[in-house]
């Protein structure tokens, strides 16, 4: 029998909640290392508040989150920023800084929290650069003079600055178009083997579900509804599911990857 590997994210109990209203009740998780898990579900039913919650941005009303063995609600500011060395994040618009050129954005991390010279950074941040697949020359261009695929990987490249443990991604491919999404997607499945990440990613697109995922999370009526392999997620009997998987779009990735298995397999 195979050994489950370890989870390197647990969330018991997760309660979030903005005066009124409820956005996660009693909502259980747990993120194993090395897996790649996506996280889906309809508008609002907060995909995007559990992980800002996990990363320690929103602190949850009720619950507990622990991540890498350490309770993220009960660490001081010293143990958390001990702790952020370990995540790398690539938020939704890239979140890159206007004001900095390419090199600027990924090799700020290194010099704030791995206190390395401006010239050591800037030479770690031309590797990363070159990892995610940008041309050197992009990293002296400022974020407005990029392309949507382009701030995506330097966005990426930033994340991975500091050798993570754990990536967390918040809807990576959105706005690129279906050939930029499909080279980030291999791009992640490249790296997360090379560098033997943890991914948590918060996604809509289906393509990248059936092509990078290990496990998918969908998260409905408060809490995680059902988190397995991808074909037993699919099969689960609830609307929302059968809806968004079998739909045509679903119907459309799920031909494509059979089609990608056929001609890769002798």
């Amino acid at each position: 029998m195979t050994e489950r590997p370890e989870a390197v994210i647990e969330v018991r109990g997760l309660c979030n909640r903005f005066g009124q209203h409820s956005v996660h009740e009693d909502l259980d998780l747990d993120v194993r290392k090395g897996e790649i898990l996506g996280i889906v579900g309809g508008s609002g039913s907060g995909k995007s508040v559990l992980l800002r919650s996990i990363v320690g941005l929103l602190r949850p009303s009720a619950g507990q989150v622990t991540m890498l063995g350490k309770d993220m609600l009960a660490m001081s500011t010293g143990e958390r920023s001990l702790l952020e060395r370990r995540i790398g994040v690539l938020f939704q618009q890239g979140a890159l800084f206007s004001s900095l050129t390419v090199l600027e954005n990924i090799a700020l991390p290194l010099i704030e929290h791995a206190r390395l010279s401006r010239k050591e950074a800037t030479y770690l941040a031309s590797v990363k650069l070159a990892l995610t697949g940008l041309p050197a020359h992009a990293g002296n261009l400022f974020p407005a003079d990029l392309s949507g695929g382009m701030i995506k990987r330097a966005a990426l490249a930033r994340a991975l600055a500091l050798d993570p443990d754990i990536l967390f991604l918040d809807e990576p491919t959105a706005g690129l178009d279906p050939i930029g999404a499909a080279a980030f997607d291999q791009l992640l499945l490249t790296l997360r083997d090379a560098f033997n990440l943890t991914v948590f990613m918060v996604t809509h697109d289906l393509d990248t579900l059936y092509t990078t995922c290990d496990r998918i999370a969908v998260l409905s009526q408060k809490r995680v509804l059902v988190v397995d392999t991808l074909e037993v997620v699919a099969a689960t009997a609830d609307d929302w599911i059968q809806d968004y998987f079998h739909g045509p779009r679903g119907r459309a990735a799920a031909a494509a990857t059979t089609r990608i298995e056929q001609t890769i397999t002798p």
